[in-house]
């Protein structure tokens, strides 16, 4: 990602990364295998419904402070903004975070309309409209095994289903009737997504970089659709866990590194710190 183009020269690393296990995980991913007593000391940075629901370590916690103090941190979530607010970071409010897949820039806290007036204009001209993802993926879903489905910020669909009972082919199928529409499927978890192409955290993390004039870009994500951040950035890390390792994804400049759960998230923040 040239980080160059546009804005003034900062000399600034900017540091764009996913959030949900990648930085911070719920209790399911956290994958803890060490017996309890050598687990490490773990901080809540997520409450939903009066519950903890996300962590990272203290160890990860405090090289965070370091990192966001050192360069220009942007959370690069697929998270509605106001799953996004939830989430409660050991730094202080970053001046820009990305959330819905790219669909929105917060500055401040506040999405940029400029940002989404050009995001619905690509959308409307390359993609079908929400309202016919959203009816064939009911349409084609089966009760057995679909337990929500969901629209995200009037951008884009997803599922939450038991992933044990999903039919093989059934995700293979999905994608082979959203691409030819502009429209890409993603499967995290029990989560099934369905999001319109242009829709990247890539396009959103260039034009922050744009703005704050960033001489180079480190990003780190898990899932297929953190594979253009990957792919944009100058240099780039993966979990040992999610959708790119399943997968086998790999480039150039992307680490696919050993750790799984929590502790993968320990050493992408402090990948991002020694580059």
């Amino acid at each position: 990602m040239s980080a160059t183009a546009g804005g003034s020269s900062s000399g600034r690393t900017l540091v764009a990364s996913d959030l949900d296990r990648t930085l911070i995980y719920s209790p399911r991913a956290l994958h803890l295998t060490m017996p309890d007593a050598e687990a490490p000391r773990l901080l809540c940075v997520e409450v939903y419904q009066g519950s903890p629901l996300s962590y990272l370590t203290e160890t990860a916690a405090g090289l965070m402070a370091q990192l966001a103090d050192e360069t220009d941190l942007v959370p690069a979530t697929t998270r509605t903004r106001a799953q996004y607010e939830r989430v409660r970071l050991p730094i202080p409010t970053p001046r820009y975070a990305i959330c819905a897949n790219g669909g929105h820039i917060l500055v401040d806290g506040v999405s940029d309309p400029d940002w989404q007036r050009q995001v619905a204009a690509r959308l409307a001209d390359e993609c079908i409209p929400l309202a016919e993802v959203r009816a064939h993926l009911i349409a084609t879903s089966d009760p057995a095994w679909l337990r929500k489905e969901r629209i995200a910020e009037d951008l884009f669909a997803y599922l939450v289903v038991e992933r044990d009972l999903l039919p093989a082919d059934w995700m293979k199928e999905l994608a082979a009737w959203a691409g030819p529409r502009g429209w890409a499927v993603s499967l995290q978890g029990r989560k099934i997504y369905a999001v319109p192409q242009p829709l990247t955290k890539s396009a959103a993390v260039r034009e922050v970089a744009r703005r704050t004039g960033a001489q180079r870009v480190l990003a780190a994500g898990d899932s297929l659709l953190d594979a253009d951040l990957l792919l944009a950035a100058d240099r780039g890390w993966r979990p040992g866990h999610g959708e790119l390792a399943d997968s086998g994804w790999s480039a150039p400049h992307v680490e696919a590194l050993a750790q799984s759960g929590v502790l993968a998230g320990e050493e992408i923040v402090r990948r991002f710190l020694a580059d």
